[in-house]
């Protein structure tokens, strides 16, 4: 392993180390009083419907289907073998982590939408 490859495996292990704890802190927020409407707030802003991308699984989704074409660049050759599994859970991340979300959030606050 290079250098570099050391450093970068370091910033990703720091990055992931930051999201935990964020998402630690809003685990610890949902462990008080919390109503429904709330409730269905705090999961919308985890997951966008208009915006995908602006959510927590959006940027998930992202960063899996960045490493589904890093996959594919190591080895073009695989046709598909490392990426196509990546990009699927990326897949599955928005269509049906998402979805669900967004569902729930509907059942908890159907008027919530608009706001």
């Amino acid at each position: 392993m290079t250098y570099r490859s050391r450093t970068r495996i370091d910033r990703v292990r720091a990055s992931a180390g930051i999201a935990k704890l964020a998402l630690q802190q809003i685990e610890d927020d949902l462990t008080g009083e919390v109503g429904a409407q709330e409730l269905a707030q705090i999961l919308r802003e985890l997951h966008h419907e208009d915006h995908r991308q602006d959510g927590i699984f959006g940027s998930l989704a992202q960063l899996l289907t960045a490493a589904g074409q890093a996959a594919g660049r190591i080895e073009p050759d695989r046709d598909g073998e490392m990426s196509c599994p990546l990009h699927e859970a990326a897949a599955l991340i928005t269509e049906n982590a998402g979805l669900q979300t967004y569902y729930a959030t509907r059942a908890l606050d159907p008027q919530g939408e608009a706001a």
